[in-house]
Protein backbone atom coordinates (compact mmCIF):
# COMPACT_ATOMS: atom_id res chain seq x y z
CA UNK A 1 0.00 0.00 0.00
CA UNK A 2 1.19 3.57 -0.70
CA UNK A 3 0.76 5.89 1.85
CA UNK A 4 1.08 9.95 0.87
CA UNK A 5 1.35 11.79 4.23
CA UNK A 6 1.40 15.42 4.20
CA UNK A 7 2.21 17.43 6.92
CA UNK A 8 3.79 20.53 8.09
CA UNK A 9 6.17 19.28 10.60
CA UNK A 10 7.88 15.59 10.96
CA UNK A 11 11.08 15.20 13.37
CA UNK A 12 13.91 15.12 12.90
CA UNK A 13 13.26 17.62 10.00
CA UNK A 14 11.06 20.42 11.79
CA UNK A 15 9.53 20.01 14.71
CA UNK A 16 7.16 22.38 16.87
CA UNK A 17 5.28 19.82 19.02
CA UNK A 18 3.78 16.26 19.14
CA UNK A 19 2.91 16.72 15.65
CA UNK A 20 6.42 16.35 14.30
CA UNK A 21 6.92 13.43 17.12
CA UNK A 22 3.79 11.25 15.08
CA UNK A 23 4.80 12.38 11.61
CA UNK A 24 8.50 11.10 12.25
CA UNK A 25 7.47 7.75 13.59
CA UNK A 26 3.97 6.35 11.80
CA UNK A 27 5.51 6.15 8.30
CA UNK A 28 8.41 4.74 9.26
CA UNK A 29 6.62 1.52 11.43
CA UNK A 30 4.66 1.36 8.03
CA UNK A 31 7.22 0.98 6.29
CA UNK A 32 8.65 -1.72 8.41
CA UNK A 33 5.61 -3.42 8.19
CA UNK A 34 5.89 -3.99 4.09
CA UNK A 35 4.19 -0.65 2.93
CA UNK A 36 5.53 2.37 1.26
CA UNK A 37 4.73 5.44 3.46
CA UNK A 38 6.39 9.05 2.03
CA UNK A 39 5.57 12.46 3.64
CA UNK A 40 5.91 15.67 2.15
CA UNK A 41 6.41 18.64 4.24
CA UNK A 42 7.20 22.43 3.87
CA UNK A 43 11.35 23.01 2.65
CA UNK A 44 11.97 25.30 5.90
CA UNK A 45 15.92 26.15 6.44
CA UNK A 46 16.79 23.98 9.39
CA UNK A 47 19.86 22.15 10.01
CA UNK A 48 18.44 18.72 8.42
CA UNK A 49 17.80 20.38 5.12
CA UNK A 50 22.09 21.16 5.60
CA UNK A 51 23.33 18.09 6.69
CA UNK A 52 21.41 15.80 4.39
CA UNK A 53 21.78 15.48 0.96
CA UNK A 54 18.84 15.82 -1.75
CA UNK A 55 18.12 15.30 -5.20
CA UNK A 56 15.05 17.09 -7.11
CA UNK A 57 12.05 14.68 -8.04
CA UNK A 58 9.82 17.51 -9.55
CA UNK A 59 9.82 21.38 -10.86
CA UNK A 60 6.54 23.38 -11.32
CA UNK A 61 4.64 26.48 -11.61
CA UNK A 62 0.89 27.31 -10.24
CA UNK A 63 -0.78 29.87 -9.03
CA UNK A 64 -2.72 31.56 -5.50
CA UNK A 65 -5.06 33.44 -6.31
CA UNK A 66 -3.91 35.87 -9.27
CA UNK A 67 -0.16 35.12 -8.03
CA UNK A 68 1.75 32.71 -10.04
CA UNK A 69 4.85 30.72 -8.22
CA UNK A 70 7.41 28.16 -8.39
CA UNK A 71 7.75 24.86 -6.68
CA UNK A 72 10.73 22.05 -6.37
CA UNK A 73 10.09 18.88 -5.24
CA UNK A 74 13.45 17.51 -3.35
CA UNK A 75 13.75 14.02 -2.03
CA UNK A 76 16.09 12.99 1.04
CA UNK A 77 18.49 10.90 -1.43
CA UNK A 78 19.81 7.59 1.44
CA UNK A 79 16.71 7.36 2.86
CA UNK A 80 17.95 8.42 6.41
CA UNK A 81 14.81 8.23 8.51
CA UNK A 82 13.55 5.03 6.93
CA UNK A 83 10.78 6.17 4.71
CA UNK A 84 10.79 8.34 1.70
CA UNK A 85 11.18 12.25 2.65
CA UNK A 86 9.75 14.88 0.09
CA UNK A 87 9.92 18.58 0.80
CA UNK A 88 8.41 21.29 -1.04
CA UNK A 89 10.30 24.76 -1.90
CA UNK A 90 8.68 27.44 -2.67
CA UNK A 91 10.87 30.78 -2.70
CA UNK A 92 10.04 33.40 -0.41
CA UNK A 93 7.49 31.21 1.25
CA UNK A 94 8.32 28.33 2.77
CA UNK A 95 11.95 28.68 3.08
CA UNK A 96 12.09 30.12 6.66
CA UNK A 97 13.46 29.04 9.76
CA UNK A 98 10.34 28.66 11.80
CA UNK A 99 7.67 26.69 11.04
CA UNK A 100 4.55 28.76 12.24
CA UNK A 101 4.11 31.90 13.34
CA UNK A 102 3.93 34.47 10.02
CA UNK A 103 1.55 36.79 9.43
CA UNK A 104 1.29 35.24 6.03
CA UNK A 105 0.82 31.56 7.30
CA UNK A 106 -2.25 31.23 5.22
CA UNK A 107 -1.03 31.93 2.10
CA UNK A 108 2.72 29.61 2.89
CA UNK A 109 0.18 26.52 4.05
CA UNK A 110 -2.43 27.10 1.19
CA UNK A 111 0.65 26.90 -1.34
CA UNK A 112 2.11 24.66 -0.14
CA UNK A 113 -1.13 22.14 -0.45
CA UNK A 114 -1.66 23.41 -3.93
CA UNK A 115 1.90 22.54 -4.56
CA UNK A 116 1.68 18.61 -3.53
CA UNK A 117 -1.55 18.20 -5.60
CA UNK A 118 -0.05 19.69 -8.55
CA UNK A 119 3.10 17.02 -8.02
CA UNK A 120 0.97 14.07 -7.55
CA UNK A 121 -0.82 14.96 -10.33
CA UNK A 122 1.94 14.74 -12.61
CA UNK A 123 2.49 11.16 -11.49
CA UNK A 124 1.69 8.38 -13.93
CA UNK A 125 0.14 6.59 -11.23
CA UNK A 126 -2.23 7.16 -7.94
CA UNK A 127 -1.62 6.07 -4.18
CA UNK A 128 -3.55 4.32 -2.54
CA UNK A 129 -4.40 6.66 0.14
CA UNK A 130 -3.09 10.43 1.01
CA UNK A 131 -2.84 10.94 4.54
CA UNK A 132 -3.28 14.54 5.68
CA UNK A 133 -2.50 15.83 9.53
CA UNK A 134 -4.25 18.80 10.90
CA UNK A 135 -5.48 22.12 9.25
CA UNK A 136 -2.03 22.49 7.63
CA UNK A 137 -3.15 20.00 5.10
CA UNK A 138 -7.21 20.36 5.59
CA UNK A 139 -8.15 21.93 2.43
CA UNK A 140 -6.87 18.70 0.10
CA UNK A 141 -9.88 16.35 1.05
CA UNK A 142 -11.89 19.47 -0.67
CA UNK A 143 -9.66 20.30 -3.54
CA UNK A 144 -9.11 16.91 -4.66
CA UNK A 145 -12.69 16.17 -4.63
CA UNK A 146 -14.16 19.45 -5.84
CA UNK A 147 -11.25 21.41 -8.11
CA UNK A 148 -11.70 21.11 -11.37
CA UNK A 149 -7.94 20.53 -12.19
CA UNK A 150 -7.63 17.50 -9.73
CA UNK A 151 -10.55 15.53 -11.06
CA UNK A 152 -7.44 12.71 -11.39
CA UNK A 153 -7.65 12.34 -7.83
CA UNK A 154 -11.16 12.41 -6.90
CA UNK A 155 -11.34 8.81 -6.07
CA UNK A 156 -8.30 8.32 -3.66
CA UNK A 157 -9.20 8.26 -0.17
CA UNK A 158 -8.37 10.80 1.93
CA UNK A 159 -7.53 10.24 5.69
CA UNK A 160 -7.26 13.07 8.56
CA UNK A 161 -5.73 13.25 11.04
CA UNK A 162 -6.33 15.51 13.62
CA UNK A 163 -3.89 16.26 16.65
CA UNK A 164 -5.00 19.76 17.87
CA UNK A 165 -8.41 20.68 17.00
CA UNK A 166 -7.95 24.38 18.85
CA UNK A 167 -6.48 25.62 15.73
CA UNK A 168 -8.29 25.50 12.60
CA UNK A 169 -6.72 28.22 9.80
CA UNK A 170 -9.31 29.92 9.35
CA UNK A 171 -9.60 31.84 6.12
CA UNK A 172 -11.66 34.89 5.42
CA UNK A 173 -14.05 34.38 2.01
CA UNK A 174 -11.56 37.23 0.56
CA UNK A 175 -9.22 34.51 -0.03
CA UNK A 176 -11.31 32.07 -1.73
CA UNK A 177 -9.44 32.45 -4.82
CA UNK A 178 -6.42 30.78 -3.50
CA UNK A 179 -8.18 27.80 -4.48
CA UNK A 180 -8.15 26.75 -7.88
CA UNK A 181 -10.81 26.54 -9.82
CA UNK A 182 -13.50 24.93 -7.85
CA UNK A 183 -17.77 23.97 -8.00
CA UNK A 184 -19.08 27.19 -6.01
CA UNK A 185 -21.72 25.10 -5.61
CA UNK A 186 -19.78 23.19 -2.78
CA UNK A 187 -18.77 26.50 -0.80
CA UNK A 188 -20.87 24.69 2.35
CA UNK A 189 -18.01 21.93 2.33
CA UNK A 190 -15.33 24.98 2.75
CA UNK A 191 -17.79 26.96 5.56
CA UNK A 192 -17.57 27.10 9.21
CA UNK A 193 -18.72 30.04 11.10
CA UNK A 194 -19.07 32.42 7.82
CA UNK A 195 -15.15 31.75 7.18
CA UNK A 196 -13.27 29.15 5.49
CA UNK A 197 -12.51 26.98 7.93
CA UNK A 198 -9.60 24.21 6.94
CA UNK A 199 -9.87 21.88 9.75
CA UNK A 200 -13.62 21.88 9.38
CA UNK A 201 -13.47 21.13 5.80
CA UNK A 202 -11.35 17.94 6.49
CA UNK A 203 -14.00 16.58 8.61
CA UNK A 204 -16.90 17.15 5.74
CA UNK A 205 -14.38 15.92 3.14
CA UNK A 206 -12.15 13.54 4.43
CA UNK A 207 -13.12 9.65 3.58
CA UNK A 208 -12.31 8.94 7.32
CA UNK A 209 -11.29 11.05 10.39
CA UNK A 210 -8.85 10.10 13.03
CA UNK A 211 -7.88 11.40 16.67
CA UNK A 212 -4.99 10.98 18.47
CA UNK A 213 -6.96 9.11 21.52
CA UNK A 214 -10.31 7.62 22.14
CA UNK A 215 -10.99 10.16 25.07
CA UNK A 216 -10.10 13.47 22.47
CA UNK A 217 -12.41 11.91 19.99
CA UNK A 218 -15.25 11.83 22.68
CA UNK A 219 -14.17 15.15 24.11
CA UNK A 220 -14.43 17.18 20.61
CA UNK A 221 -17.97 16.50 20.39
CA UNK A 222 -18.13 18.41 23.94
CA UNK A 223 -15.31 21.03 22.99
CA UNK A 224 -13.57 21.50 19.82
CA UNK A 225 -13.20 25.31 19.73
CA UNK A 226 -16.61 25.57 17.56
CA UNK A 227 -17.22 22.60 15.94
CA UNK A 228 -18.93 20.55 18.56
CA UNK A 229 -22.28 20.02 16.63
CA UNK A 230 -20.21 19.37 13.19
CA UNK A 231 -18.40 16.43 14.85
CA UNK A 232 -21.45 14.86 16.34
CA UNK A 233 -22.84 14.67 12.92
CA UNK A 234 -19.94 13.35 11.99
CA UNK A 235 -19.06 10.67 14.38
CA UNK A 236 -19.70 8.07 11.68
CA UNK A 237 -16.60 8.22 10.10
CA UNK A 238 -14.39 9.28 12.77
CA UNK A 239 -12.15 7.14 14.77
CA UNK A 240 -9.81 7.43 17.55
CA UNK A 241 -6.24 5.97 17.21
CA UNK A 242 -3.93 6.24 20.61
CA UNK A 243 -0.48 7.33 19.11
CA UNK A 244 2.42 5.43 20.38
CA UNK A 245 6.11 6.40 20.93
CA UNK A 246 9.51 5.44 19.07
CA UNK A 247 11.08 3.16 20.99
CA UNK A 248 14.38 4.04 18.45
CA UNK A 249 14.45 7.40 19.96
CA UNK A 250 12.76 7.03 23.49
CA UNK A 251 14.83 4.31 25.14
CA UNK A 252 16.64 4.61 28.51
CA UNK A 253 18.92 1.17 27.48
CA UNK A 254 19.83 3.19 23.93
CA UNK A 255 19.26 6.90 24.51
CA UNK A 256 22.27 8.97 22.79
CA UNK A 257 20.87 11.77 24.72
CA UNK A 258 21.67 10.42 28.44
CA UNK A 259 24.82 9.48 30.14
CA UNK A 260 23.79 6.78 32.27
CA UNK A 261 21.73 3.40 30.77
CA UNK A 262 19.73 1.73 32.26
CA UNK A 263 16.67 -0.69 32.30
CA UNK A 264 14.15 -2.25 34.68
CA UNK A 265 16.70 -5.01 36.19
CA UNK A 266 18.59 -1.11 37.65
CA UNK A 267 16.05 1.28 37.42
CA UNK A 268 16.92 2.89 40.56
CA UNK A 269 20.62 3.07 40.27
CA UNK A 270 20.36 4.45 36.44
CA UNK A 271 17.70 7.30 37.46
CA UNK A 272 19.92 8.63 39.99
CA UNK A 273 22.82 8.76 37.96
CA UNK A 274 21.24 10.74 35.74
CA UNK A 275 19.49 12.41 38.30
CA UNK A 276 22.61 13.63 39.90
CA UNK A 277 24.24 15.15 37.49
CA UNK A 278 20.62 17.09 36.20
CA UNK A 279 20.84 18.44 39.45
CA UNK A 280 24.11 19.36 39.54
CA UNK A 281 23.77 21.84 36.07
CA UNK A 282 20.74 23.58 37.53
CA UNK A 283 21.36 23.58 41.32
CA UNK A 284 18.95 20.96 42.87
CA UNK A 285 19.23 18.69 45.78
CA UNK A 286 19.40 14.90 44.35
CA UNK A 287 18.13 13.71 47.98
CA UNK A 288 14.42 15.78 47.50
CA UNK A 289 12.10 14.38 44.77
CA UNK A 290 12.09 16.00 41.22
CA UNK A 291 9.31 17.25 39.68
CA UNK A 292 9.41 18.60 36.31
CA UNK A 293 7.51 20.07 33.44
CA UNK A 294 8.09 19.95 29.68
CA UNK A 295 6.25 21.71 27.05
CA UNK A 296 5.10 24.30 26.05
CA UNK A 297 3.71 27.24 28.08
CA UNK A 298 0.69 28.43 26.38
CA UNK A 299 -3.09 28.23 28.35
CA UNK A 300 -3.89 24.39 26.67
CA UNK A 301 -1.28 23.31 28.58
CA UNK A 302 -2.77 24.97 31.87
CA UNK A 303 1.00 26.53 32.00
CA UNK A 304 -1.03 29.81 33.45
CA UNK A 305 -1.40 28.13 36.58
CA UNK A 306 1.96 26.70 37.01
CA UNK A 307 3.74 29.80 38.63
CA UNK A 308 0.77 29.84 41.58
CA UNK A 309 1.15 25.84 42.03
CA UNK A 310 4.92 25.78 42.39
CA UNK A 311 5.11 28.78 44.66
CA UNK A 312 1.95 26.66 46.74
CA UNK A 313 3.95 23.54 46.58
CA UNK A 314 7.42 25.33 47.54
CA UNK A 315 6.12 27.00 50.53
CA UNK A 316 4.29 24.11 51.66
CA UNK A 317 7.72 21.40 51.01
CA UNK A 318 10.39 23.97 51.73
CA UNK A 319 12.36 20.98 52.40
CA UNK A 320 11.11 18.27 50.84
CA UNK A 321 11.07 19.26 46.73
CA UNK A 322 12.65 20.28 43.58
CA UNK A 323 10.87 21.08 40.78
CA UNK A 324 12.91 21.67 37.06
CA UNK A 325 10.93 23.56 33.99
CA UNK A 326 11.94 22.97 30.69
CA UNK A 327 9.90 24.80 27.99
CA UNK A 328 8.73 28.76 26.19
CA UNK A 329 5.63 30.23 25.36
CA UNK A 330 3.22 32.81 26.46
CA UNK A 331 6.12 36.08 27.98
CA UNK A 332 4.41 36.80 31.06
CA UNK A 333 4.38 32.79 32.30
CA UNK A 334 7.96 32.57 31.43
CA UNK A 335 9.28 35.33 33.36
CA UNK A 336 6.94 34.32 36.47
CA UNK A 337 8.42 31.11 36.23
CA UNK A 338 12.05 32.31 35.76
CA UNK A 339 11.50 34.76 38.85
CA UNK A 340 10.96 31.81 40.85
CA UNK A 341 14.52 30.59 40.17
CA UNK A 342 15.40 33.98 42.53
CA UNK A 343 13.22 33.31 45.39
CA UNK A 344 13.78 29.63 45.39
CA UNK A 345 17.80 29.05 44.47
CA UNK A 346 18.36 26.03 45.17
CA UNK A 347 14.92 23.85 44.88
CA UNK A 348 13.67 25.47 41.62
CA UNK A 349 14.78 25.92 38.40
CA UNK A 350 13.63 27.01 34.65
CA UNK A 351 15.02 26.57 30.99
CA UNK A 352 12.88 28.97 28.90
CA UNK A 353 13.47 27.22 24.67
CA UNK A 354 13.39 24.20 23.30
CA UNK A 355 16.10 21.44 24.13
CA UNK A 356 15.54 18.45 22.90
CA UNK A 357 19.01 16.86 24.30
CA UNK A 358 17.70 18.27 27.67
CA UNK A 359 14.24 16.80 27.54
CA UNK A 360 15.37 13.57 27.33
CA UNK A 361 18.00 13.96 30.04
CA UNK A 362 14.55 15.44 31.97
CA UNK A 363 12.82 12.22 31.90
CA UNK A 364 15.51 9.89 32.67
CA UNK A 365 16.38 11.93 36.02
CA UNK A 366 13.31 13.10 37.00
CA UNK A 367 10.92 11.19 39.62
CA UNK A 368 7.37 13.06 38.52
CA UNK A 369 6.49 14.72 35.52
CA UNK A 370 3.63 16.92 35.92
CA UNK A 371 0.78 17.62 32.62
CA UNK A 372 -1.79 20.01 34.10
CA UNK A 373 -3.49 20.40 30.36
CA UNK A 374 -6.57 21.74 29.94
CA UNK A 375 -6.61 20.51 26.11
CA UNK A 376 -4.72 16.95 25.21
CA UNK A 377 -5.46 15.11 22.59
CA UNK A 378 -3.11 12.27 23.28
CA UNK A 379 -0.14 12.99 24.84
CA UNK A 380 3.27 11.83 24.42
CA UNK A 381 5.40 13.44 27.20
CA UNK A 382 3.61 10.94 29.84
CA UNK A 383 4.73 7.88 27.83
CA UNK A 384 8.00 9.12 27.54
CA UNK A 385 8.18 9.58 31.25
CA UNK A 386 7.04 6.36 31.51
CA UNK A 387 8.96 4.34 28.95
CA UNK A 388 12.18 6.38 31.70
CA UNK A 389 10.59 5.06 34.89
CA UNK A 390 9.40 8.78 35.73
CA UNK A 391 6.22 9.20 37.24
CA UNK A 392 3.04 11.00 35.49
CA UNK A 393 0.93 13.77 37.78
CA UNK A 394 -1.86 14.60 34.81
CA UNK A 395 -4.83 16.02 34.21
CA UNK A 396 -7.58 13.49 33.50
CA UNK A 397 -8.08 14.31 29.68
CA UNK A 398 -8.03 13.13 26.57
CA UNK A 399 -5.28 10.67 25.80
CA UNK A 400 -3.59 11.30 29.66
CA UNK A 401 -6.51 9.76 30.57
CA UNK A 402 -6.12 6.64 28.04
CA UNK A 403 -2.92 5.71 29.34
CA UNK A 404 -2.17 6.72 32.91
CA UNK A 405 -4.11 5.00 35.59
CA UNK A 406 -4.27 6.53 39.32
CA UNK A 407 -2.09 4.47 42.06
CA UNK A 408 -5.37 4.36 43.72
CA UNK A 409 -7.37 1.97 41.32
CA UNK A 410 -5.70 -1.51 41.05
CA UNK A 411 -2.11 -1.53 40.32
CA UNK A 412 -1.90 1.44 39.29
CA UNK A 413 1.08 3.66 37.76
CA UNK A 414 0.34 7.21 37.98
CA UNK A 415 -1.40 9.93 39.60
CA UNK A 416 -4.35 11.83 37.76
CA UNK A 417 -6.82 14.52 39.18
CA UNK A 418 -9.66 16.26 37.65
CA UNK A 419 -9.02 19.97 37.25
CA UNK A 420 -6.29 22.29 36.14
CA UNK A 421 -6.14 24.31 39.32
CA UNK A 422 -3.42 25.07 42.14
CA UNK A 423 -5.96 23.19 44.72
CA UNK A 424 -5.45 19.77 42.40
CA UNK A 425 -2.16 20.21 41.18
CA UNK A 426 -0.81 21.12 44.89
CA UNK A 427 -3.10 17.84 46.07
CA UNK A 428 -1.48 15.52 43.57
CA UNK A 429 2.28 17.08 44.45
CA UNK A 430 1.51 15.63 48.45
CA UNK A 431 0.46 12.24 47.12
CA UNK A 432 3.69 11.95 44.93
CA UNK A 433 5.71 13.42 48.03
CA UNK A 434 3.54 10.88 50.62
CA UNK A 435 4.29 8.06 48.08
CA UNK A 436 8.14 8.91 47.66
CA UNK A 437 9.02 8.91 51.49
CA UNK A 438 6.74 6.54 52.47
CA UNK A 439 7.08 3.78 50.40
CA UNK A 440 9.86 3.72 48.01
CA UNK A 441 9.64 0.41 47.59
CA UNK A 442 5.93 0.82 46.15
CA UNK A 443 8.34 3.73 43.42
CA UNK A 444 10.25 0.61 42.75
CA UNK A 445 7.65 -1.35 41.59
CA UNK A 446 5.94 1.75 39.75
CA UNK A 447 8.90 2.72 37.75
CA UNK A 448 9.18 -0.99 36.73
CA UNK A 449 5.60 -1.56 35.55
CA UNK A 450 5.29 1.59 33.56
CA UNK A 451 8.26 1.12 31.63
CA UNK A 452 6.91 -2.98 30.51
CA UNK A 453 4.22 -1.17 28.98
CA UNK A 454 3.91 -1.12 25.42
CA UNK A 455 3.30 2.12 23.90
CA UNK A 456 5.14 1.78 21.04
CA UNK A 457 3.89 2.29 17.02
CA UNK A 458 2.90 -1.40 16.25
CA UNK A 459 -0.15 -1.52 17.16
CA UNK A 460 -1.37 1.91 15.84
CA UNK A 461 0.45 1.03 12.66
CA UNK A 462 -1.81 -1.73 11.89
CA UNK A 463 -4.68 0.43 13.07
CA UNK A 464 -4.14 2.89 10.35
CA UNK A 465 -3.34 -0.40 8.02
CA UNK A 466 -7.07 -1.71 8.95
CA UNK A 467 -8.63 1.68 8.51
CA UNK A 468 -7.30 1.98 5.33
CA UNK A 469 -8.15 -1.28 4.10
CA UNK A 470 -12.17 -0.31 5.04
CA UNK A 471 -11.47 2.35 2.45
CA UNK A 472 -11.17 0.16 -0.65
Amino acid sequence: MEIIHVSAECYPVAKAGGLGDVVGALPKYQTSMGHSAKVVMPMYKTKFLYQHEWVIDFKGRTNLGDKWFEFTVIKEKHNTLGFDLYLIDINGLLDRESVYGYSDDTERFTSFQIAVINWMCSWQHKPDVIHCHDHHTGLIPFMVRYCYDYNKLADVPTVFTIHNAQYQGWMGWDKSSYIPRWDTWKRGLLEWGNSINPLASAVKNAWLVTTVSHSYLDELRENSNGLEALFEYEKGKCIGILNGIDADVWSPETDAYIDDHYTTKDVDKGKAANKAILCERFNLDPAKPLFIFIGRLVGEKAADVLPDAFLSALYNHPEEISILVLGSGDPHVEWQLSQLTNSFPGKYNTMIGYNEKLSHQMYAGADFLLMPSRVEPCGLNQMYSMQYGTVPVVRSTGGLKDTVVDMGDYQGWGIRFNHASVGDISYSIDRAIDLYYNKPEHLTWMRKRMMMIDNSWENAVQQYINAYSSLK
